[in-house]
Formats: structure tokens, sequence, C-alpha cells
């Protein structure tokens, strides 16, 4: 009978900063601000959370759009939320373009198709 070891990962641990909540939302290497809530109407929401993972900040954003209940409205409204978000990407990137560059330059190009 063969005995099995477990590898053993350490990680270093990051400081707090001085933004980030400083409870359970933080881990060894990843710190969190608390959530900034936008509502919006008809039950929309934007939630935007400032993140440090190891030692690169980010600013996560969840949104919840609702949807029409007809399938081509909600395709129409997918294809916008979509164009927006590829727009505030840009926007984003067009105020640090030297900063950005670099990660953008590791992925794929984003399919952008007209119309």
């Amino acid at each position: 009978m063969a005995a099995r070891t477990m590898a053993r990962f350490s990680r270093t641990e990051t400081p707090h900063t001085n933004w980030c909540t400083r409870d359970h939302r933080c881990g060894v290497t990843l710190h969190q601000a608390p959530d900034v809530i936008a509502d919006g109407p008809l039950g929309g929401r934007a939630v935007i959370t400032r993140v440090r993972a190891a030692d690169v900040d980010y600013a996560e954003i969840r949104i919840r759009v609702p949807l029409s209940r007809t399938e081509d409205t909600a395709r129409r409204q997918l294809g916008l939320v979509l164009h927006l978000c590829r727009e505030l990407l840009a926007a984003v990137a067009a105020i640090r373009p030297a900063a950005l560059r670099g990660r953008a330059a590791d992925r794929p190009a984003l399919d952008r198709r007209a119309g």
C-alpha cells in the first residue's frame, strides 16, 4: 500500500489597503472594498467593487438588466448591453492607455461585428 502526500501551497499574505473592508470578503491575496450600488428603473442594478488581487487593482462590475419577455426585443437589449460594455471598457482604457495596453495584448481580441 503506497501512501499519498498532498503538496502544500503557500501564499504570501498581502497587507490590507486603506479602502478594503477588512472582513470576510478579504482573503490572503485578495482585498475588496465595500460594494457601491446603483439601482436603475424597472429593477435594474449595478454593483461596483474595487478589488486588489495580488498587486493589481480591478473594478469588478456586476449588472442586472431586466429583459423583455419578447425574444426579439430581449436579444436587441442584450446586444445593446454588450455594445455599451465595450464602450465602457474602451473609455476606461483611454484614461490609462499605456498601463492597460500590456494586459490586453495577452488576451485575444473580442469579436467586433458591425451592426
